[in-house]
């Protein structure tokens, strides 16, 4: 992985529906995603670098550093993100403070082993959703420009990082049946705290946005996620990859994204 120092300079205004094509109600929510970003990737900081002193592998340590360093910044673009949704929303921000006194309180009173399972599966919603964003031109055609680019940019980078976490566990965690439950474990509770948590915020964010009742906007959600274009839908089978022993990130080989880097950043 490589840190980029980008800045993607959002107009604010059109927080609320700067996804023109896919409407009202995705844009907010990739808006209630956006909201959990920064803590969590506060948090995945904290649960890699608590290993990084028992990783001996001089070419892990350099992507651990790459890996803090990128979710770095894309916490502070979703910063700025958030604060334009925060603007509009009164429960947005007690959402993410919610969210991050959990996380806060894993990493204090848990085994530091429990902060790490969580990281590798939430590592994996991620990569996940930025295969989604990446593997159809439709998910960006028809945003504003700016937002657009920094989901893509954000897409890009969680790929080209998305081993890395793993990575850790399997340098430091031994080889047996009491790491893969924890593992597996890991993502079935992930799974059920972040949707039942994110689902009731998205459903109030539409609500004081005034899109709770719109049919058309429920229709291209419907297309986006689970519908023709599918982003989620077509991902259930990567999820359920995670479950397998042998599994590894890399093993959905999608690295032909990258190439688009170059030309992303020109």
């Amino acid at each position: 992985p490589t840190r980029r120092d980008l800045k993607f300079n959002i107009p604010a205004d059109q927080i609320d529906n700067w996804h023109y094509a896919a409407g009202p109600v995705f844009t907010s929510f990739l808006n209630t995603f956006s909201i959990v970003l920064p803590v969590g990737e506060r948090f995945f900081i904290e649960s890699v670098r608590a290993y990084r002193d028992q990783v001996t592998d001089p070419e892990l340590k350099k992507a651990i550093t790459a890996f803090i360093g990128q979710e770095a910044m894309h916490s502070r673009e979703h910063i700025e993100y958030n604060d334009a949704l925060y603007a509009r929303s009164k429960i947005a921000p007690k959402f993410e403070k919610f969210v991050g006194g959990i996380l806060t309180r894993i990493n204090k009173h848990l085994p530091k082993s429990f902060g790490l399972s969580g990281t590798i599966a939430l590592e994996h919603f991620t990569a996940l959703l930025a295969d989604g964003v990446l593997s159809d031109p439709r998910v960006s055609e028809g945003a504003e420009p700016h937002y657009a680019a920094l989901w893509k940019w954000h897409s890009l980078e969680e790929t080209e990082h998305k081993g890395v976490a793993y990575d850790v566990w399997q340098a430091v965690m031994p080889k047996s049946a009491t790491s893969y439950a924890l593992r597996s474990a890991g993502l079935v509770i992930a799974t059920v705290v972040f949707w039942g948590l994110v689902l009731p915020v998205f459903l109030e964010v539409l609500r004081e946005n005034g899109n709770l009742t719109n049919v058309k906007g429920w229709k291209q959600f419907y297309t986006y996620t689970a519908g023709d274009i599918g982003m989620l839908r077509k991902q259930l089978a990567n999820y359920a990859e995670y479950f397998r022993p042998g599994f590894h990130p890399w093993d959905h080989d999608n690295r032909a994204y990258l190439e688009q880097i170059d030309a992303f950043l020109e």
